[in-house]
């Protein structure tokens, strides 16, 4: 049944663009850089404007639109000691990493910047990475299995002295981490995230993960995700994960500038690159046991976003903007996880236009009014 809505507010989250070529596999303008000068400024500047994460991308090699790309996790430590209060999430790859050597990592980082170390867990689309490096390709459901032990591995790590874990794909032994992560009763580790918008993604987010990333999903997309994470965590015992969402953002004083924004972008496509990218990413979908995955359904406009961020809808003026990312938190999402166009301008646009109209709206909505039952 319904219960009132959470008190906690919003929490909002940025894509880093630590791999070149933006947020839009497109030839329009973006005004971002992926080098690290151009970041640093960036993360202060977010942390100035209401941000509370950054998400730092993986790539290993050039794909669809993105020749450089910087490593998730130096790169994450670079903008933590850059800044003061912004969290960054540093995305990895299980089959790539063995979770007692980002134990141990992640263990250092977090000391570092005061316990502002988070990670992603991603179980990885991109098959070009792992054959060019010599890992063995897993299939879709395996690979989240992997994932599922990997979290369970480096929580067991971060938390357990003379760890044991004896698992189809990892295997510790007596392992003592010292020092562990900062531990306190508001963070007791750090935050794990995980993304993947297929059955086995969501069964897994409520089983193991503190966080589960969406893609770009609409009002209907998000109430079946989150009522599918709930459910598997209320099998598992455990409270269920929050749920973060991603949206690319095009913020403009008029409604008129902000959609010719939007189709100015896919009006100038990298069509080759798109399409390259439909064809790796979409057998995602396609090989798992019920057809239901990661961009699955997704249109060449809505891949021209890597990651559906058109589909959430953040499109308009602030007002708009405001009304429709209080809507979703309605529903149960807590964490916007935003890209955008012109980085720098944008990023403080939202901290001035648009963030102070959500803590309005959010101060306004009437403590009996119904939200999405956690299961």
């Amino acid at each position: 049944m319904p219960v009132p809505p959470e008190s906690d507010p919003l929490r909002f989250a940025y894509w880093v663009p630590n791999v070149s070529g933006g947020l839009v596999t497109s030839t329009i303008e973006q005004r971002t850089e992926w080098g690290y000068e151009y970041n640093r400024e960036l993360a202060v500047l977010a942390e100035n404007n209401g941000f509370d994460y950054a998400l730092s991308q993986v790539r290993y090699m050039a794909s669809y639109g993105a020749e450089y790309q910087h490593e998730s996790t130096s790169f994450s430590l670079a903008l933590l000691l850059a800044t003061q209060r912004l969290k960054v999430i540093a995305a990895v790859h299980p089959g790539l990493w063995h979770p007692g050597v980002l134990a141990k990592l992640g263990a250092t980082a977090d000391h570092l910047s005061g316990g502002r170390f988070a990670v992603n867990v991603v179980s990885g689309w991109f098959k070009g990475e792992f054959t060019a490096l010599g890992e063995p390709w897993l299939e879709h459901d395996e690979r989240y299995r992997r994932a599922e032990e990997f979290i369970t591995a480096l929580r067991t790590i971060w938390t357990e002295d003379h760890a044991e874990l004896a698992g189809d794909f990892y295997r510790v032994r007596d392992f003592s981490l010292k020092p562990k992560p900062l531990n306190t009763p508001e963070r007791p580790n750090p935050e794990i995230f995980q993304g993947g918008n297929s059955t086995a993604a969501r069964a897994m987010a409520g089983r193991v993960s503190d966080w589960y990333f969406s893609n770009g999903k609409d009002f209907d997309g998000v109430t079946e995700q989150i009522a599918d994470v709930r459910a598997s965590a209320a099998q598992a015992g455990r409270t269920p994960p929050k749920f973060g969402l991603n949206g690319f953002l095009i913020a403009r004083d008029t409604e008129a500038e902000a959609r010719d924004t939007l189709r100015e972008i896919v009006a100038h496509a990298d069509t080759e690159a798109v399409h390259g990218f439909r064809d790796a990413v979409q057998q995602a979908g396609q090989s798992t046991a019920d057809g239901k995955g990661m961009w699955q359904d997704s249109s060449f406009e809505d891949l021209v976003q890597y990651n559906d961020g058109f589909r959430t809808g953040l499109i308009g003026t602030p007002e708009q903007i405001a009304e429709r990312i209080v809507a979703y938190k309605r529903l149960g999402v807590d964490l916007f996880l935003l890209g955008f166009l012109h980085y720098h301008e944008e990023v403080e646009y939202f901290g001035k236009r648009v963030l102070p109209l959500v803590r309005e709206l959010e101060a306004q909505q009437p403590a009996s009014e119904p939200v999405a039952a956690r299961a």
